[in-house]
């Protein structure tokens, strides 16, 4: 595993973390200059496992450019559990926040930023900042929300309906992720996978040939 280039957050860093505090719960300038002093800023190159199966989760991360995905490893190579893009909160969660070693491995797809919070930082900015377990709240609140909503929306669909459901919310991660890590993702074979795919292609073809 290789280390991340760590870094100080900058202006333009600080005005993203901003931007994303800011979404759970609003912060005064004050507030957030404290806040910031608590996170660090991490650079990995791609295909680098940040964290491994057994290992403890030490950070909480918001990804500001890049790719990361979360799975774990089965007989057949690997289950999908998260796909984490910009503005997204990834972390082997149940890990960090119960000092466990880790059952899902962490790992980039391409090469990644994240804002990080450190386990012992989050705990010293539970004692000292005022606002830090409201905020702490919102945020994994957030996370726990999202993760049942996505669950039981895809129990109530089709394979082909949660597919097109996917593709028409995120166009991009056609081209940005592997076919075979989407797939595991939406838990669809990936030779209906491909096949729908094939039909999302042959849908459009369709729809430009009807503009002209």
């Amino acid at each position: 595993m290789n280390k991340p280039l760590t870094l100080l957050p900058g202006p333009e860093m600080i005005q993203r973390i901003s931007g994303y505090f800011q979404q759970f719960l609003p912060l005064t300038f004050d507030e957030m200059a404290e806040l910031v002093k608590y996170c660090e800023i991490r650079k990995f190159e791609k295909r680098t496992i940040i964290i491994e199966e057994g290992e403890t989760d030490d950070f909480l991360n918001l990804v500001i450019s890049g790719l990361v995905m979360k799975y774990v490893r089965v007989a057949k190579g690997e289950m999908i559990l998260q796909l984490a893009t910009e503005g997204h909160v990834i972390s082997a969660e149940v890990s960090f926040l119960t000092r466990r070693p880790s059952k899902v491995i962490i790992e980039t797809l391409e090469p990644a930023v994240m804002i990080s919070l450190r386990y012992d930082k989050m705990e010293e900015a539970l004692d000292n900042f005022s606002r830090g377990e409201e905020l702490g709240r919102r945020i994994l609140g957030s996370m726990y929300v999202k993760k049942d909503i996505r669950k039981f929306r895809w129990l109530s669909m089709g394979v082909r309906e949660r597919f097109m459901h996917y593709i028409q919310h995120n166009p991009h991660m056609l081209q940005r992720v592997p076919q075979k890590y989407l797939a595991s993702y939406l838990n669809i074979k990936p030779e209906t996978f491909s096949r729908l795919k094939h039909l999302t292609r042959s849908d459009n073809s369709g729809k430009k040939r009807n503009k002209n």
